[in-house]
């Protein structure tokens, strides 16, 4: 596959940086090959080295985000760029810039919405960091059982979006749990995605990684779990009713069975205790009862939303951004 099968439309690759000084060149001209008629941007972060000069002498249009995490500046390309797609990636020289063609060209030709360059079967000994690799299965072993199995790579960096995709998200998230919330938006508003398998490499000696294990990992996990309130509320304080109930029962038993056979009720500060947890415990489940009601008017306002803006793809033909057009740069 090359450049030729790459679709004659808008495209936009997105940069997030921070401090990238040593990296950010070699990534702009390296996506710049792939794709040369794209528009790359790189958004700087708060860099206090040399990234702004290196990715304008690269060829790159320079944009700031003062608010630091990855989250709050994808928040801030998703609103400003105007594409058909749109290419996320990272500016760390981590990831295989020509794979970008075939995720193109698979989000074109099957009208998908999101298609993720994988990263867990083709990468350099050193890519994975200690640890990295088991914290990215088990978080994406953990999501897939609450919002479902069609990812393998939840916390890939190396994305490309549709329009409707990225007009649509929300982006709540600041930090590196965004991908979390990119991927979960997918699945929430069961938008067609994919996947493709990429080359991952080690990240250059000079450059010094952002992510920190254990709190990005405890953002990320924590993530998830407001995600699974916000968007399973039904589940989500049916297991609290459930372990509450449980605790109160368990309370409760022995008062009960001693009241069964001697007709006293023994311990009243237990018994107070565990009819306050009992309360709770439906407390919770109505909320839960409540709350997927508003969910579920929340989620048909986004799947409206999402629904306005036309399908990118060969067989769009109803979508006015989806037929041929001489490739432009979005202003």
């Amino acid at each position: 596959m090359n450049q030729s099968d790459i679709p004659s439309c808008r495209i936009a690759v997105l940069i997030p940086c921070y401090n990238e000084e040593n990296t950010i060149g070699k990534v702009v001209q390296n996506f710049r090959d792939a794709l040369p008629e794209a528009a790359i941007y790189v958004y700087n972060n708060c860099s206090t080295d040399g990234t702004v000069e290196c990715a304008r002498n690269a060829g790159a249009m320079v944009r700031e985000e003062s608010r630091p995490g990855k989250g709050n500046v994808v928040r801030r390309m998703f609103a400003d760029i105007e594409a058909d797609i749109y290419v996320l990636v990272d500016g760390d020289d981590t990831y295989h810039a020509p794979s970008t063609i075939p995720m193109i060209q698979k989000l074109w030709a099957e009208q998908l919405d999101m298609v993720v360059g994988t990263r867990l079967s083709d990468y350099d000994k050193n890519a994975f960091r200690a640890g990295h690799r088991f914290g990215n299965t088990l978080l994406t072993g953990f999501l897939g059982i609450i919002f479902g199995r069609e990812c393998t790579d939840i916390l890939s960096g190396f994305r490309v979006f549709s329009r409707r995709f990225v007009k649509s998200f929300p982006a709540v998230s600041k930090g590196f749990e965004t991908e979390s919330e990119l991927t979960v938006h997918a699945l929430e508003l069961r938008m067609p995605i994919g996947e493709v398998s990429t080359l991952y490499k080690t990240r250059p000696e000079d450059s010094v990684s952002k992510l920190r294990t254990y709190r990005d990992g405890v953002r990320i996990l924590m993530m998830i779990l407001m995600l699974f309130k916000e968007e399973r509320p039904l589940i989500f304080f049916t297991i609290i009713f459930g372990v509450l109930s449980l605790i109160s029962v368990v309370l409760a038993y022995p008062i009960v069975m001693t009241y069964l056979y001697t007709g006293l009720v023994p311990r009243f500060p237990t018994a107070i205790l565990s009819t306050g947890i009992m309360t709770l415990a439906f407390l919770s489940l109505t909320s839960g009862i409540i709350l997927d009601t508003v969910t579920r008017g929340r989620r048909e306002v986004k799947r409206l939303i999402y629904l306005s803006v036309p399908a990118a793809g060969e067989g769009a033909a109803t979508a006015p951004v989806a037929v041929k057009m001489p490739c432009s740069r979005p202003v």
